[in-house]
């Protein structure tokens, strides 16, 4: 990094854009094509994560020498390095997997706890949000803005659920059931780095799920709080490292999506590691 941190940062963003999108290219490449693997009963990997993810691992390290990298599929470099990428080089296997257009890549440079940037690039959808610390949020080289909805009842809300739903009872049907009586609609895109850069541009008024992983919201989480959102845990505080549970949306609907929330405080004693 030079003196000039913002002219650093934007430089950067421009880097993880053109990785993210060179990836989103492999990716619908593979699409249709790609051998299909197990993690677990319900949690896909493909050949093209792993293709995805060997070429963000190699394009971002050489680019920004000394930086870590942390991946979904495994990959890790340099986990002691002030600077760091968190990627998920295919956010929404799932979807992939079925033809779904709601899959993206997603790509965050963290220094400490904090994301300084963040970019989410969905190729099917034509869309890449860029966010940059104290510089905004941008999708297609937009300016995006949370919504001004204050009102629950007028809300769309996105939510998702993990993948051991069927054995661990913190599967978030309980707060699913709390919730629904009280928006518009409720709404599981099935990637939750989509999610959160749709409450930031206002197709979505808020957000919640449980147990993510940084790789999750790294890029999302910023996107979000540059388009003038919050974002927090379960109990208001910073997401974390890994995040677990986390809401998102304008001050008014993340406020009242807590309150429900707290109706079904199980979370709080979630032993989940």
């Amino acid at each position: 990094m030079t003196g000039d941190a913002s002219a650093d940062l934007a430089h950067w963003a421009s880097v993880a854009r053109d990785v993210a999108f060179e990836a989103g290219e492999l990716l619908l490449g593979f699409q249709g094509r790609a051998a299909i693997d197990r993690k677990g009963e319900y949690d896909l990997v493909t050949a093209a994560d792993l293709a995805a993810e060997a070429l963000c691992r190699e394009r971002l390290v050489a680019a920004f020498p000394g930086s870590g990298y942390v991946g979904e599929e495994g990959a890790r470099h340099d986990l002691d390095a002030a600077w760091r990428w968190v990627v998920d080089p295919l956010d929404g296997t799932n979807n992939y997997a079925n033809g779904i257009p709601m899959f993206c890549v997603s790509i965050a440079l963290v220094r400490g706890s904090q994301t300084q940037v963040g970019v989410v690039h969905a190729p099917r959808l034509g869309e890449t949000f860029v966010a940059i610390r104290g510089g905004g949020a941008t999708c297609n080289g937009d300016p995006i803005r949370v919504s001004a909805k204050t009102r629950l009842a007028d809300a769309i809300v996105g939510t998702g659920f993990p993948y051991d739903k069927k054995t661990n009872p913190q599967n978030n049907l309980d707060h699913f059931a709390t919730i629904v009586p009280h928006v518009r609609g409720v709404r599981r895109m099935g990637s939750a780095a989509i999610d959160l850069c749709w409450v930031a541009i206002g197709r979505l008024d808020g957000f919640w799920e449980l147990r993510l992983n940084a790789w999750d919201v790294a890029a999302g989480a910023l996107v979000v709080t540059e388009a003038g959102g919050l974002i927090t845990d379960f109990a208001g505080g910073p997401i974390g490292d890994p995040p677990r549970h986390v809401v998102a949306g304008n001050v008014s609907i993340h406020g009242e999506l807590r309150r429900l929330l707290d109706l079904n405080p199980a979370w709080k004693d979630d032993p989940t590691p």
